[in-house]
């Protein structure tokens, strides 16, 4: 993999080259123009659009740095980022500002990987098809479309306004004036309708590469975002689609979030990381320190009184709830989500019980973060919890897709296929069935219970944002978090402000055609 970073780094001109190379002119040097000569040259730029997703401020995460995608439930109720510096705790607090790291670091690393995808599209489209087939040319347009989708939708849902960049850039046209949502969101449909026309449903001995279910599955997140439920590309149909290519529920919910599940037929699409002496791949969302679970970022009070008990029921009604034993007789997804007062989180050495640390209830927020979190470190290759991992991020999950599909039924009135749906995803933990609890529900109702399985299903996935933003949640979100007993913990509701991140101001300083959003003006 070093090998492969640095031949991409030589083709797509990163800036963290090593001079040495820069600064050799040679006969055999590689340049974009003498590199891609044949479909092992375009993988091997693919892999650079990959790899790049693997960055501190989009999926790898962090402890004790910029936070990524993996963090953003700290933005809204969910968590509560507790080194506020990292972003998310200062943006909830709005004290975060244009100049605030958090939001430089997704736009640039965003506008990097969108340039590597941009250039092999370039090539890709120039290769004759007697170095590659048609249909390998398209297969790998595919994968480079749908990366281009997903890092452009980031930008849309985040941002709202930015510059729409389909091509490689020279100096003549470096600098671009932002363009529309609505223009961000027309190229993202042409990109994922693109892939999912041309992607495999498997990628053979590739897993991680893009395929026909992950276009899919990313196009239905985009066309719920923006409510488009029916219609061959409204989200029905989109998720009518995955439903035959093989996807399943994990059996096993807590081991999902483990190395034991990276691989399972729930994984739609994820970022995959490999730590080991051989390569330097890591990320950091996995890790935590020992003394205390995941410190950085804190499940707020308010996410785990949302998980009922095991009878379906709410803990405000519920008898089988217990203020004492908060994790006992709860739905199990709590349990593989939450630390609870009393539960090991900690096995220095797993083969030695008696060194296991509980978790004692410490901390601003009460519970510890448990979903992906590290218990132990690797003796074998030397790698503490708190060093880069191997957990491979899911951006995707067939649940999702069910529960995308789900809301899609409700919006246009099949409260009955939204209640099965959920039903399915509730059995995989042994929750009982909405007819069985709710009893008969009507529209407005099934709503309710859809958002509330989301947030149960998907909680510290970096999804809430997302949601919490399509459904005009933000400001509840922002008063629940508030109430919530969590000291030096301040989050403000500033309107605009808390729904959309500024432009960076180091951009705007050296691009005269860049025009801050109106909220942060």
């Amino acid at each position: 993999m070093r090998n492969l970073i640095i031949i991409i780094c030589l083709v797509l001109t990163f800036s963290n080259c090593s001079t040495d190379f820069i600064e050799r002119s040679s006969e055999n040097s590689l340049t974009a123009s003498n590199f891609f000569n044949s479909e092992e040259d375009i993988q091997l730029a693919l892999n650079g659009i990959y790899s790049s997703l693997q960055g501190a401020s989009m999926y790898g995460g962090g402890l004790n740095q910029w936070q990524g995608f993996p963090g953003y439930d700290g933005i809204g109720d969910n968590a509560f980022n507790q080194y506020k510096w990292e972003g998310p705790g200062n943006y909830m607090e709005g004290i975060a500002n244009p100049n605030t790291g958090i939001f430089n670091s997704l736009w640039t690393d965003s506008y990097r990987t969108i340039a590597r995808a941009n250039l092999v599209i370039q090539k890709v489209q120039e290769i004759s098809t007697d170095i590659v087939s048609q249909d390998k040319k398209n297969q790998l347009l595919g994968q480079a479309y749908f990366l281009r989708g997903l890092l452009y939708f980031n930008l849309a849902v985040f941002y709202e306004s930015a510059p729409l960049i389909t091509e490689p850039q020279t100096l003549e046209n470096a600098f671009v004036a932002k363009n529309t949502y609505e223009e961000l969101t027309t190229q993202i449909v042409t990109d994922l309708t693109f892939a999912s026309e041309n992607l495999p449903p498997i990628q053979t001995n590739q897993f991680g590469y893009a395929t026909k279910g992950a276009a899919f599955a990313l196009f239905a997140r985009v066309q719920l975002y923006n409510k488009e439920y029916t219609g061959t590309y409204g989200v029905i149909e989109l998720t009518n689609k995955i439903l035959g290519l093989g996807y399943s529920l994990h059996p096993n919910y807590s081991e999902l979030f483990s190395q034991k599940g990276e691989q399972s037929p729930e994984i739609v699409f994820s970022v995959r990381f490999l730590q080991n002496a051989l390569t330097n791949n890591g990320e950091t969302f996995s890790g935590t320190y020992g003394g205390t679970p995941k410190v950085d970022q804190r499940p707020m009070p308010n996410l785990v009184n949302d998980y009922y008990c095991v009878d379906g029921l709410p803990i405000n009604s519920s008898p089988l709830y217990d203020a004492n034993n908060k994790g006992l007789n709860r739905d199990p997804r709590a349990n593989a989500t939450i630390y609870f007062k009393g539960d090991v989180y900690y096995k220095p050495d797993p083969s030695d019980p008696s060194q296991d640390r509980a978790f004692l209830g410490n901390g601003p927020t009460q519970f510890g973060m448990r979903k992906y979190i590290r218990q132990s470190p690797d003796l074998t290759l030397g790698i503490n919890t708190y060093d880069p991992g191997s957990q491979d991020f899911y951006l995707i999950r067939y649940a999702d897709v069910l529960l995308m599909r789900a809301e899609a039924m409700v919006e246009t009135g099949d409260v009955s296929g939204a209640t099965e749906l959920v039903n399915q995803v509730r059995a995989r933990v042994g929750m009982p069935r909405v007819q069985d609890v709710e009893g008969a529900v009507g529209k407005g109702q099934m709503r309710t219970i859809v958002r509330h399985e989301r947030r149960v299903e998907l909680a510290l996935e970096g999804l809430r944002f997302i949601d919490l933003k399509r459904w005009d949640q933000l400001e509840e979100a922002v008063i629940r978090a508030s109430g919530d007993p969590v000291p030096s913990y301040n989050p403000q509701y500033l309107a605009g402000k808390s729904s959309v991140f500024p432009i960076p101001q180091n951009e705007i300083n050296v691009n005269p055609k860049l025009i801050q959003h109106p909220a942060w003006q």
